[in-house]
């Protein structure tokens, strides 16, 4: 991979990423460009996102995104089509006309994906940036929810698809506290953004240890299930996927944990161990919660803050994917 965030890049390589060499030698870049090279290339591998007679179709949806978006928001690596150049939100009517025309494209398809009942290269053209309004659109503005069934419910019929999508469910959808962690360097940029924005931010917060239903667990462990199924290299369960996670990363949360609380009191006062021993010990006693299935009464304080302290370090899909990091934040949120 090329590490886009200023360390040292191979000798090939000049410009930004996504870029991607080939065993030829050949350089490509241009996400869609190389999805559609991979899909190419690999035919044999899970979805055809072109099927064989539909290219037409799916590269028509694919350009349809990129009339529907705004096109005077300030270009940005982070927190696209959000804030004008000055900084703030764009208009919430400019937000609500991207998401009806959405909705009414959508309709227009036999669904619940934007070429019909198959996920094709349309729907990963689009999931980036709707993932995104997702989680930040309700940070903006108030009652701006592209999940309202009753006024966008084929969108919201798309983003229940895509949940369903083993891959992208389990490694490679974002979550909702990193979309929101982005806002905090959008917007005025690295200062922060507007003081509504940041109340909303802490509105929607609580809603992430919310419980949730047993229908929606058991979907959970569904799609966990069937994409554990071919890859050896998988946990067996969301919960284990991420103490398997922080075990193979031990030493580099153990040395940040002690850096972060020399400096903040925030989750000492929670319980957080500054001592490595005792630090090492919760770690391990946080895995093994998870292990068993995370929401342990047994767990001490001391865990809890661990728990809060990694989940307000983690960045998804980065550091795990999102059904992982959701077993952390349950422990987080535990209450007894």
């Amino acid at each position: 991979g090329i590490d886009n965030t200023g360390g040292g890049r191979p000798s090939y390589y000049g410009g930004q990423t996504p870029q991607m060499r080939w065993p030829e030698g050949r350089t490509q870049g241009e996400s869609m460009d190389l999805v559609e090279e991979l899909d190419g290339r690999y035919p044999e591998w899970g979805i055809r996102l072109y099927p064989e007679g539909r290219e037409g179709e799916v590269k028509e949806m694919i350009g349809a995104w990129r009339n529907t978006f705004p096109r005077k928001s300030r270009p940005s690596s982070r927190a696209a089509f959000l804030f004008g150049w000055n900084g703030d939100p764009l208009w919430k009517s400019e937000f609500e006309r991207v998401l009806s025309e959405t909705d009414a494209i959508l309709a227009g398809s036999s669904g619940p994906f934007f070429c019909g009942s198959e996920l094709t290269a349309a729907d990963v053209a689009w999931a980036p940036f709707l993932e995104r309004y997702g989680a930040q659109l309700p940070c903006l503005h108030d009652g701006l929810n592209p999940r309202d069934g009753d006024l966008y419910p084929n969108l919201k019929d798309w983003y229940d698809a895509m949940d369903t999508v083993p891959a992208y469910a389990c490694r490679v959808k974002g979550d909702r506290s990193s979309w929101r962690k982005v806002l905090s360097m959008a917007g005025y940029g690295n200062a922060g953004v507007p003081p509504n924005v940041l109340d909303r931010m802490a509105g929607e917060e609580r809603g992430d240890y919310e419980a949730k239903s047993e229908e929606e667990a058991e979907r959970e462990r569904g799609v966990w299930d069937e994409y554990v199924a071919g890859r050896s290299h998988a946990a067996g369960t969301a919960g284990m996927e991420a103490a398997a996670t922080m075990a193979r990363n031990r030493n580099a949360i153990i040395g940040d944990t002690l850096k972060q609380a020399s400096r903040s009191s925030k989750f000492v006062d929670e319980g957080l161990p500054t001592k490595e021993g005792d630090l090492d010990l919760a770690l391990r006693s946080l895995a093994s919660a998870l292990i068993e299935g995370g929401e342990s009464a047994g767990v001490g304080p001391e865990v809890m803050a661990l728990a809060s302290f990694l989940d307000d370090r983690m960045c998804v899909p980065r550091d795990m994917g999102a059904l992982s990091a959701a077993s952390i934040k349950r422990v987080a949120g535990f209450d007894g």
